[in-house]
């Protein structure tokens, strides 16, 4: 057990402090049921997080058996359709850089930082007004597009030029959603309360 903690905490620290160790390592070797687990895994507990998180701010009346539904269902359930989402995503990404065609690798890609799901419902749910949920979600955005240049480049072995076009582009996209009324509605998809401050 102990083992196993400590090869996923070396795992995360690998993530954020040596990315191009990390995802240079991963290759196609026919088991996509662990990244597949990977994704319900910590969809689950960024579901059940949230869930202990609404209950301390709401005390017991918070408590329904939709949100609990919710939590143990639904929130894992959208993970693993997002890994799948997000694995095309990155083909397409792929195939406009010149980087690997390869299905099963970038599925294992994008299930390596599903962390970040677990990790962006919990920030999104502790966000309690507008400026917190700015914060919150400017730096998940960015993180996440740090994310996919890394995962592009070495994991997928695109042209790093190209990769970086890509990048910038869906970084002046996310500019314009920032910048416009879209943003409400990419709000209220991360934490309506909090959105509703926003609106005011």
């Amino acid at each position: 057990m102990k083992a196993k903690k400590k090869s996923w905490l070396a795992k995360l620290s690998d993530v954020f402090f040596r990315p191009k160790y990390f995802f240079s390592r991963i290759v196609a070797d026919g088991k996509m049921e662990d990244a597949m687990l990977n994704a319900f895994l910590w969809g689950l507990v960024g579901g059940i997080l949230v869930f202990v998180i609404n209950l301390i701010r709401g005390g017991f009346d918070a408590f329904s058996v939709i949100s609990l539904f919710k939590a143990i269902v639904i929130f894992p359930v959208v993970a693993v359709m997002l890994l799948f989402v997000c694995a095309g995503l990155m083909m397409l990404v792929s195939e406009i850089t010149n980087g690997e065609r390869d299905w099963e690798v970038a599925v294992k890609g994008i299930a390596s930082i599903f962390f970040v799901y677990s990790l962006a419902v919990i920030l999104n749910a502790l966000a309690f007004d507008c400026a917190s949920l700015w914060f919150v979600s400017l730096l998940i955005d960015l993180y996440m597009a740090f994310l996919l240049y890394n995962i592009a480049v070495y994991c997928m072995h695109g042209k790093r030029v190209s990769v970086l076009f890509v990048v910038m582009v869906c970084l002046v996209l996310l500019g314009c959603v920032y910048m416009s009324d879209y943003r409400n509605i990419w709000f209220l998809i991360k934490n309506p309360t909090a959105t509703l401050s926003c609106l005011m």
